[in-house]
Order: C-alpha cells, then sequence, then structure tokens
C-alpha cells in the first residue's frame, strides 16, 4: 500500500478531521488546507471536516478559519499541510489528535506525524493535494471551491509558474483545476494585487537593493521603515521577489525587522543554493526559496556574507 492509499485509508477511518497549516500563510498554505478540506466535504459529506489556523491576513478572500473547541481533537485524524517543521504550524494543538498525518512539499528534515507524505519535487503542496485527489476520481470529489484554492495554491508557489520546481506535470494539474470554470482571471488578479502603501514599499526595495559584482543582493526593512510607510510585517511579502526581476542579482535577502527587535528574513536564488545558509540561522526551505531569522544586524551582515560566497561559489563551478 503506497502513502496515497495509507492517507485516502485514514480518512475514511476518522469521522471528525482537522486540518492545519503553517503560521503566517502564504496562497499555497491556504490553498492545501482549505483545498483538501474542500475536497473532503465534497466526499464525505457526512463528516466533521475543520481548517484551524491563526489570521490569514491579506488572503481572506481565499478562506477563513474555523473555530474548534479542544475537546474535538479528541478522536480526531489531523493533517497538517505545507509545513516542513512541527513548530511552524499554526495552532499547536495539531499534536492532540488520534492520529497525524504531514503533507509537504519542503526536505523532510523533521518527518513529524504518524504518516508521512514529503515529494519536493512537487510545485507546491497544492499540487500534491491535487494530485492526491486526481488518484481516486471514483472515491474523491473535486468541487469548484476546492479547484479554486489549489490552483491559487500553485500559482502562488511558481510564481505564476515562473519558477523552476514549475514541471509539464504543474501545468497539466493546473489545467484540470482551470476546467472546473471558476474566475480564474479574477482570482489571478488577487493574488496579484497591492495596496498603494505596497507599491510605495515597492519602490523603495528598488531604489535601496545593494547588489555586490557577483549578484548577492539585500535589503534591510528596519521597524521604522515600516512604520512610515504603515506596514506589516506581513505585506512585506509581496516585495520578495522584487529584486529576481532585476538582471544583476542572482541571490538575495530582505532582512524585515520585527517588532520584538529581531529580522525575519527571506532567501531566494536564481541559482546558488540557499536553505543551507538558512538552516544555519534557525531556517530552512528549499534549496531556492528559504527563510531564516537574525537576532541583530551583525547576524544580518553574517547572513549576507554566506549569500556572497554562495554567490561566488555558483559562479566558479
Amino acid at each position: 500500500m503506497n502513502i496515497r492509499h495509507e492517507i485516502l485509508k485514514a480518512i475514511e477511518e476518522y469521522d471528525r478531521i482537522i486540518i492545519h497549516r503553517h503560521m503566517r500563510p502564504d496562497p499555497d498554505a491556504l490553498g492545501s488546507q482549505v483545498g483538501l478540506a474542500e475536497v473532503l466535504r465534497a466526499s464525505f459529506p457526512t463528516k466533521e471536516i475543520y481548517q484551524v489556523g491563526g489570521p490569514v491576513e491579506g488572503l481572506h478572500y481565499l478562506a477563513e478559519m474555523d473555530e474548534v473547541a479542544d475537546e474535538l481533537y479528541k478522536g480526531a485524524l489531523v493533517i497538517v499541510t505545507d509545513t516542513a517543521n512541527s513548530p511552524r504550524v499554526s495552532d499547536q494543538r495539531y499534536k492532540n489528535g488520534a492520529k497525524l498525518i504531514k503533507i509537504d512539499h519542503h526536505p523532510n528534515d523533521e518527518p513529524y506525524g504518524d504518516l508521512v507524505w514529503v515529494n519536493t519535487k512537487a510545485s507546491s503542496c497544492s499540487e500534491m493535494i491535487a494530485d492526491f485527489a486526481f488518484s481516486f476520481p471514483d472515491l474523491l470529489k473535486v468541487s469548484v471551491a476546492a479547484a479554486r484554492l489549489l490552483y491559487a495554491g500553485i500559482v502562488g508557489d511558481t510564481g505564476r509558474f515562473l519558477y523552476p520546481a514549475t514541471t509539464s506535470y504543474t501545468l497539466e494539474i493546473a489545467g484540470k483545476l482551470l476546467d472546473f470554470g471558476f474566475d480564474a482571471a479574477k482570482l489571478n488578479r488577487e493574488l496579484q494585487q497591492i495596496s498603494m502603501k505596497v507599491a510605495k514599499l515597492s519602490g523603495y526595495v528598488y531604489e535601496n537593493i545593494e547588489v555586490d559584482e557577483n549578484g548577492a543582493g539585500r535589503v534591510i526593512l528596519p521597524q521604522e521603515l515600516l512604520d512610515k510607510f504603515n506596514v506589516v510585517d506581513s505585506e512585506t511579502s509581496h516585495v520578495v521577489s522584487l529584486p529576481g526581476t532585476i538582471d544583476v542579482t542572482l541571490a538575495w535577502g530582505i532582512f524585515v525587522q520585527q517588532p520584538e527587535g529581531y529580522y525575519r528574513v527571506r532567501l531566494r536564488s536564481k541559482g546558488p543554493v540557499i536553505n543551507e545558509i538558512a538552516k544555519r540561522h534557525h531556517g530552512g526551505g528549499h534549496p531556492l526559496a528559504s527563510g531564516a531569522n537574525a537576532k541583530d544586524l551583525k547576524e544580518v551582515a553574517e547572513i549576507y556574507q554566506e549569500i556572497q560566497a554562495a554567490c561566488r561559489k555558483y559562479l566558479a563551478q
């Protein structure tokens, strides 16, 4: 029995299923989490299906979370999507169920859960959920709502099919989802749309990015700057990919100061492997897209030096 069959068997065995994702959700986190929830609601109308987690800032057009009492976890199946490491699971009650399943596309550095399905070749966790649903057409039903969410997750994590993880199978799955007839043009506009204040922050990023001779870039966004633009941390996700549009950038870090003083670090690359850098600084992720943390500007400088070294090594190959 392969892992897909084991997961389906577990789903069939439980009357209550609670689905989690990572904190600070992006479209793939919500797409995979709530997309799966909608598949299960359509397929098993008598089961109790819940989606749980913290705020979905800026993504309310995709989904909202359910309020779930502590006692509902007793005897429940819990599924966590798109979350590589257990501390990043939004709502730590995920441990309180009877059985735990992890479904993810990040490197499996922490194989938590009774069943673990990780596919690092998938473009997104939403692609995995769609693949799972389409693998059992006689048992699982994909609703229009599910298709919309899963498509959003794929588009989000592939950068509109721009990033290297996009495969012919990714496009095949996206095409199948489009056939369900949701308003894809409207959804794409919602995914792309930014506020005026984020637009102004984008201008700041382009004007102030520092790029060395090997293509290593960095932008530091101190708290006073965020206050000036009236931007919160979750909104800075819109500027992370901007350095990649510049011809001379090869790998870069966006360093966003948090109210507590430390820096949230978003690392991106066009070639040099940067997830090993992230792992050395309380983070992790994909080889070309990772996250980390820096306690102060000294550690910010250390991370940038490591990005510079990664670029030099890449160019020397």
